[in-house]
């Protein structure tokens, strides 16, 4: 009975993963099983960290940061991980700006996965485990650009929630940037999610050209100059192309 028990939250977590912000009552139907049961079974996930209620509807349920914070760890054994350091430390040393690699989380976020410093004493920080909204930032924009037309048009249906007057909120501006993405190979955040914060990142391909990640440079928006962007866009994609090779061999 416990068996399967843990058989079911494990279920119930792919499902809410896929699915996410899922209700209840849609998770009913999908398991047939009890309501009672899936309520149980969520409250007692979430209790754990693995699940966690949605910001915007208490009634639906998606990822916890549990989850979050493990896809990291599990990653640093990977081909990616083991592809991206050297570049992205070299990278680095380029240009003295902090390195991120970046992993998209279901069609709505991407999960910081790995990091590498620079050496001023004024930097950004974003925690391995971080999460940002596709559509406000540098490596969402890079992996969006490389997406199916169809995941951009749920995307897009979902809303684009506003951070700052900068952020694109307007459907046809998003694809607008995400066509110059493509054409340039680099895409570039000014203090579109968070205030002072710039980046620009290139995404990391699979074999068959779908987007497996994207590496970033991230600067204070102090440091940050227009004259400056067209040598780090083609530093940061030389690195994600480099990783691409690498991770493919």
């Amino acid at each position: 009975m416990e068996m399967k028990s843990v058989t079911r939250s494990l279920r119930m977590l792919e499902a809410v993963s896929q699915h996410q912000p899922v209700t209840v009552g849609e998770l009913t139907k999908l398991f047939g099983l009890p309501k009672s049961t899936v309520q149980r079974t969520l409250v007692t996930l979430a209790e754990a960290g693995w699940l966690r209620a949605n910001r915007k509807d208490t009634t639906r349920w998606e990822i916890g940061a549990r989850v979050l914070a493990v896809r990291p760890a599990a990653l640093q054994g990977s081909s990616l991980y083991a592809a991206a350091r050297e570049p992205m430390v070299r990278l680095r040393d380029t240009v003295n700006e902090t390195i991120h690699l970046c992993v998209p989380d279901a069609p709505q976020c991407m999960v910081v996965v790995d990091r590498v410093d620079c050496d001023h004493a004024v930097r950004t920080h974003h925690a391995i485990g971080d999460t940002s909204p596709l559509h406000a930032t540098a490596t969402g924009h890079a992996v969006l650009a490389y997406l199916p037309k169809a995941d951009i048009d749920e995307l897009v249906t979902r809303g684009l929630e506003s951070y700052s007057d900068s952020t694109p909120t307007d459907p046809a501006e998003l694809r607008t940037e995400l066509q110059r993405v493509r054409t340039d190979g680099y895409a570039v955040n000014r203090n579109q999610y968070l205030p002072g914060v710039c980046a620009i990142a290139a995404p990391v391909l699979d074999g068959d050209g779908s987007p497996l990640a994207a590496v970033a440079v991230s600067l204070p928006d102090s440091r940050f100059t227009q004259d400056r962007l067209p040598e780090l866009g083609r530093l940061v994609a030389d690195t994600a192309a480099e990783i691409t090779a690498r991770r493919l061999g």
